[in-house]
Protein backbone atom coordinates (compact mmCIF):
# COMPACT_ATOMS: atom_id res chain seq x y z
CA UNK A 1 0.00 0.00 0.00
CA UNK A 2 1.15 3.50 -0.99
CA UNK A 3 1.23 6.43 1.95
CA UNK A 4 -1.83 7.70 0.73
CA UNK A 5 -3.59 4.62 0.53
CA UNK A 6 -2.69 4.03 4.37
CA UNK A 7 -3.53 7.28 5.23
CA UNK A 8 -7.44 6.96 3.69
CA UNK A 9 -7.93 3.45 4.92
CA UNK A 10 -6.50 4.35 8.63
CA UNK A 11 -9.24 7.65 8.41
CA UNK A 12 -12.11 5.25 7.10
CA UNK A 13 -11.08 2.68 10.51
CA UNK A 14 -11.15 5.43 12.88
CA UNK A 15 -14.48 6.95 11.56
CA UNK A 16 -16.05 3.69 11.19
CA UNK A 17 -14.62 2.58 14.34
CA UNK A 18 -16.41 6.11 16.41
CA UNK A 19 -19.67 6.01 14.71
CA UNK A 20 -19.58 2.11 16.04
CA UNK A 21 -18.79 3.45 19.38
CA UNK A 22 -21.08 6.75 19.38
CA UNK A 23 -24.04 3.93 18.37
CA UNK A 24 -23.11 1.99 21.08
CA UNK A 25 -22.26 4.13 23.44
CA UNK A 26 -25.89 5.83 22.83
CA UNK A 27 -27.90 2.72 22.97
CA UNK A 28 -26.44 1.26 26.04
CA UNK A 29 -25.60 4.51 28.19
CA UNK A 30 -28.25 7.23 26.70
CA UNK A 31 -30.99 5.03 25.88
CA UNK A 32 -34.02 5.87 23.52
CA UNK A 33 -35.95 9.38 24.29
CA UNK A 34 -39.79 10.01 23.57
CA UNK A 35 -41.44 7.68 25.80
CA UNK A 36 -38.41 4.65 23.79
CA UNK A 37 -38.88 5.57 19.93
CA UNK A 38 -36.33 8.24 19.52
CA UNK A 39 -32.43 8.35 19.94
CA UNK A 40 -30.09 11.65 19.67
CA UNK A 41 -28.41 10.23 16.19
CA UNK A 42 -24.69 10.61 18.13
CA UNK A 43 -23.46 8.33 15.13
CA UNK A 44 -24.93 10.60 12.24
CA UNK A 45 -22.27 12.89 13.32
CA UNK A 46 -19.63 10.54 11.92
CA UNK A 47 -21.93 10.69 8.53
CA UNK A 48 -21.81 13.86 8.10
CA UNK A 49 -17.74 14.11 8.63
CA UNK A 50 -17.03 11.15 6.45
CA UNK A 51 -19.10 12.85 3.48
CA UNK A 52 -17.08 15.81 3.91
CA UNK A 53 -13.43 14.23 4.21
CA UNK A 54 -13.98 11.24 2.63
CA UNK A 55 -16.65 10.89 0.34
CA UNK A 56 -19.72 9.20 -0.80
CA UNK A 57 -18.45 5.79 -1.36
CA UNK A 58 -16.99 6.14 2.64
CA UNK A 59 -19.58 7.36 4.03
CA UNK A 60 -21.93 4.59 2.70
CA UNK A 61 -18.78 2.05 3.93
CA UNK A 62 -18.99 3.65 7.64
CA UNK A 63 -22.72 4.02 7.83
CA UNK A 64 -23.03 0.19 6.84
CA UNK A 65 -20.08 -1.25 9.00
CA UNK A 66 -21.76 0.92 11.71
CA UNK A 67 -25.01 -0.96 11.50
CA UNK A 68 -23.93 -4.32 11.17
CA UNK A 69 -21.15 -4.43 13.85
CA UNK A 70 -23.20 -2.64 16.48
CA UNK A 71 -26.42 -4.78 16.17
CA UNK A 72 -23.96 -7.67 15.87
CA UNK A 73 -22.35 -6.30 19.62
CA UNK A 74 -25.25 -6.12 20.97
CA UNK A 75 -26.20 -9.42 19.53
CA UNK A 76 -29.53 -8.01 17.52
CA UNK A 77 -28.33 -8.52 14.46
CA UNK A 78 -30.36 -9.19 11.31
CA UNK A 79 -33.52 -9.06 13.98
CA UNK A 80 -35.88 -6.49 14.25
CA UNK A 81 -33.14 -3.53 15.35
CA UNK A 82 -30.84 -4.47 12.43
CA UNK A 83 -33.67 -3.88 10.06
CA UNK A 84 -34.93 -0.80 11.76
CA UNK A 85 -31.60 0.65 12.11
CA UNK A 86 -30.80 0.26 8.55
CA UNK A 87 -33.94 1.18 7.23
CA UNK A 88 -33.31 4.63 8.68
CA UNK A 89 -29.40 4.52 7.61
CA UNK A 90 -30.41 3.89 3.72
CA UNK A 91 -33.36 6.48 3.43
CA UNK A 92 -30.47 9.33 5.46
CA UNK A 93 -27.71 8.79 3.68
CA UNK A 94 -29.89 8.73 0.53
CA UNK A 95 -30.66 12.16 1.35
CA UNK A 96 -27.35 13.01 2.87
CA UNK A 97 -25.72 11.96 -0.71
CA UNK A 98 -27.84 14.05 -2.72
CA UNK A 99 -27.75 17.61 -0.30
CA UNK A 100 -23.83 16.68 -0.24
CA UNK A 101 -24.31 17.01 -4.41
CA UNK A 102 -26.34 20.21 -3.95
CA UNK A 103 -23.49 21.43 -1.43
CA UNK A 104 -26.14 22.32 0.94
CA UNK A 105 -25.49 23.80 4.42
CA UNK A 106 -24.07 20.98 7.00
CA UNK A 107 -26.98 22.30 9.62
CA UNK A 108 -30.09 21.67 6.76
CA UNK A 109 -28.25 18.21 5.48
CA UNK A 110 -28.46 16.78 9.25
CA UNK A 111 -31.82 18.18 9.78
CA UNK A 112 -33.44 16.46 6.87
CA UNK A 113 -31.27 13.27 7.42
CA UNK A 114 -32.48 13.43 10.94
CA UNK A 115 -36.08 13.07 9.23
CA UNK A 116 -35.50 10.90 6.72
CA UNK A 117 -34.01 8.49 9.10
CA UNK A 118 -37.14 9.08 11.68
CA UNK A 119 -39.05 8.18 8.26
CA UNK A 120 -36.69 5.48 6.93
CA UNK A 121 -37.47 3.25 10.16
CA UNK A 122 -41.35 4.24 10.31
CA UNK A 123 -41.25 2.48 6.97
CA UNK A 124 -39.21 -0.33 8.19
CA UNK A 125 -41.63 -0.85 11.08
CA UNK A 126 -44.30 -0.69 9.44
CA UNK A 127 -43.79 -3.30 7.00
CA UNK A 128 -41.86 -5.53 9.86
CA UNK A 129 -44.49 -5.73 11.44
CA UNK A 130 -47.24 -5.56 9.62
CA UNK A 131 -48.78 -2.25 11.62
CA UNK A 132 -49.12 0.42 9.14
CA UNK A 133 -50.73 2.86 12.49
CA UNK A 134 -47.28 3.56 13.40
CA UNK A 135 -47.29 6.14 11.17
CA UNK A 136 -49.59 8.40 13.87
CA UNK A 137 -46.17 8.88 15.70
CA UNK A 138 -44.42 10.25 12.16
CA UNK A 139 -45.74 13.77 13.54
CA UNK A 140 -43.85 13.62 16.48
CA UNK A 141 -40.44 11.68 15.15
CA UNK A 142 -40.04 14.26 12.76
CA UNK A 143 -40.68 17.27 14.87
CA UNK A 144 -38.57 15.78 17.59
CA UNK A 145 -35.88 14.91 14.37
CA UNK A 146 -35.32 18.94 13.74
CA UNK A 147 -33.45 19.47 17.49
CA UNK A 148 -31.91 16.13 16.82
CA UNK A 149 -30.74 17.23 13.54
CA UNK A 150 -29.86 20.75 14.55
CA UNK A 151 -27.52 18.76 17.50
CA UNK A 152 -25.67 16.80 15.13
CA UNK A 153 -25.05 19.02 12.42
CA UNK A 154 -23.80 21.57 14.77
CA UNK A 155 -21.42 19.13 16.41
CA UNK A 156 -20.55 18.03 12.97
CA UNK A 157 -19.68 21.62 12.17
CA UNK A 158 -17.47 22.06 15.09
CA UNK A 159 -15.44 18.97 14.52
CA UNK A 160 -14.65 19.17 10.69
CA UNK A 161 -13.61 22.62 11.75
CA UNK A 162 -10.91 21.52 14.45
CA UNK A 163 -9.54 19.14 11.87
CA UNK A 164 -9.90 21.18 8.89
CA UNK A 165 -5.59 21.35 8.84
CA UNK A 166 -5.92 17.67 8.50
CA UNK A 167 -8.41 17.21 5.65
CA UNK A 168 -5.88 16.68 2.74
CA UNK A 169 -4.14 14.07 4.26
CA UNK A 170 -7.63 12.22 4.69
CA UNK A 171 -8.43 12.66 0.97
CA UNK A 172 -5.43 11.15 -0.22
Amino acid sequence: MTNNKTKHFVWLALLSAMAITLSLVESIFIGPLLFGILRIGLANIIALITIKLLGVKDMIIVNTMRVVISTLMQGTIFGSVFWISLGGVVLSSIVLIILDHFHASLLFTSILCAIAHSCGQVIIVALFYMQPGIAVLLPYLLLASIPMGIITGIIAKMVLARIHPLRKGAQA
